[in-house]
């Protein structure tokens, strides 16, 4: 089992910049590979960066590649979002996730057994 806690999350102007951080319990977080994911009022919940197990390789939806930035850190067990040139559209919660059937990073939904409780992120006009 893997618990996963999200942080810094926030109400931020347009523009702005924030980092999401999500601490896992495990010390084979090592293992996982990791995602971030978010879920707009009223829309499904959508990748938006993954990054394998080891930091070498991440993948990115295109709403956010070049502005948004995944890293990990194995031995502090956390997982970072940098987003940068935050726009209104990137209003959402934001969940992290840990990857049960690759290590090697995916951008799907389904290959994610454990999921934070998500933090909210307002991006103001």
């Amino acid at each position: 089992q893997v618990q996963l806690v999200e942080s810094g999350g926030g109400l931020v102007q347009a523009g702005d910049s924030l980092r999401l951080s999500c601490a896992a319990s495990r010390r084979t977080f090592s293992s996982y590979a990791m995602g971030w994911f978010r879920q707009a009022p009223g829309k499904e919940r959508e990748f938006v960066a993954t990054i394998n197990w080891n930091g070498a390789r991440t993948f990115y939806a295109d709403s956010v590649k070049g502005r948004f930035t995944i890293s990990r850190d194995n031995a502090k067990n956390v997982v970072y979002l940098q987003m940068n040139s935050l726009k209104p559209e990137d209003t959402a919660v934001y969940y992290c996730a840990a990857a049960t059937s690759t290590a090697w990073g995916t951008s799907q939904t389904y290959d994610y057994g454990y999921w934070g409780q998500g933090t909210q992120v307002t991006v103001s006009s």
